[in-house]
């Protein structure tokens, strides 16, 4: 679907060389929009260079962290739409030391609202969360009426800054939309560690013909969304005016099993093997247990619904790190 509202429009993409920010960049100039990416390129936390190398002579790229205040304020004047991508992502890291989650999501977060209410509050600004900020689902689908009690630091901050831009909505009527996203995976995601991104994780541990581990009895069900469906979900979001000001879930309705996942990306990848594994005692402290999204909200609004088969989405994974390896290994 074209989307010519973006066409010439400024668009400001915060963490534009990681995975959803990066890919989010492609779409938007197939759409002929002004884009600026920032990025910090801290690392172990998925910003790559190669991940633009395609598009950098039509974008504007930026080295700065969202809590360089004067360099924030600059580049959210004249933006016409800000895609919040940039935190820290690193989960083993939070469990360590909350500090840089505190810093980076929290109080980068607010840096940049603040940029947004004194500089440019006709921006419109698009959040992306986590579905991790539910925690343990009380009941499955899991909507976003749902209670919010998550089980990490990343997650509690990520909800930290959800409700901020809420109340940036609300009170400062800065236009903002509120997205918990699910499982996302496919290409241009960090593939270095498996500190986050299991399904990207486990399709380099098949190619290099590892062992995969499959964590307790494989039974656990999560929602697993391709990226391509992930982007379309958040521009049509982004260009829905009766989705501002909303909490919405962009996941899928199709819930997978570990084990039946790692067993079709190794027989995708005709390379690999599996076996079962127990939780660490950190991730059985954190485990929330089966989750499946429910998108019913999103489908009303939008319309919008995933496309992309979850073995279709593995093999075109598969092929692109295939073809990329070195630029991510």
């Amino acid at each position: 679907m074209k989307r010519l509202e973006f066409r010439d429009k400024k668009i400001l993409i915060t963490g534009g060389l990681g995975f959803i920010g990066s890919n989010i960049a492609h779409a938007l100039v197939l759409e002929k929009a002004q884009i600026t990416i920032i990025d910090n390129r801290m690392p172990q936390q998925g910003g790559n260079l190669y991940n633009i190398a395609a598009i950098k002579n039509d974008i504007d790229i930026h080295d700065v962290d969202i809590r360089d205040i004067r360099a924030i304020n600059k580049l959210v004047k004249g933006q016409d739409y800000i895609f919040h991508l940039a935190r820290q992502t690193d989960h083993i890291l939070s469990l360590t030391d909350p500090f840089p989650d505190i810093d980076i999501n929290v109080r980068g977060t607010a840096i940049l609202l603040e940029a947004c209410k004194r500089y440019n509050p006709s921006v419109r600004f698009i959040y992306a969360g986590t579905r991790g900020q539910y925690g343990h689902a009380v009941k499955l689908p899991v909507a976003e009426t749902a209670p919010t009690n998550p089980r990490g630091i990343y997650e509690i901050t990520n909800l930290t800054a959800e409700k901020m831009v809420h109340v940036y909505h609300d009170v400062h009527k800065i236009q903002s939309i509120m997205l918990r996203l699910t499982n996302i995976y496919g290409p241009r995601s960090q593939m270095k560690h498996d500190h986050y991104g299991v399904v990207n994780w486990f399709i380099r541990l098949a190619l290099e013909n590892k062992v995969i581990p499959v964590f307790g009895d494989g039974a656990l069900k999560r929602d697993f969304l391709y990226i391509d469906d992930a982007i379309d979900a958040i521009l049509v979001c982004a260009s829905t005016k009766r989705c501002y000001g909303e909490i919405i879930n962009i996941g899928n309705n199709k819930a997978e099993t570990f084990l039946s996942l790692v067993k079709l990306i190794i027989a995708t990848a005709q390379s690999g093997s599996w076996r079962f594994t127990d939780f660490t005692k950190e991730r059985k402290a954190q485990e929330p247990g089966d989750f499946t999204s429910d998108i019913r909200k999103i489908k009303r609004l939008t319309r919008w619904k995933p496309k992309t088969s979850l073995a279709s989405g593995i093999k075109k994974t598969i092929d692109f790190y295939k073809a990329a390896q070195s630029h991510y290994w």
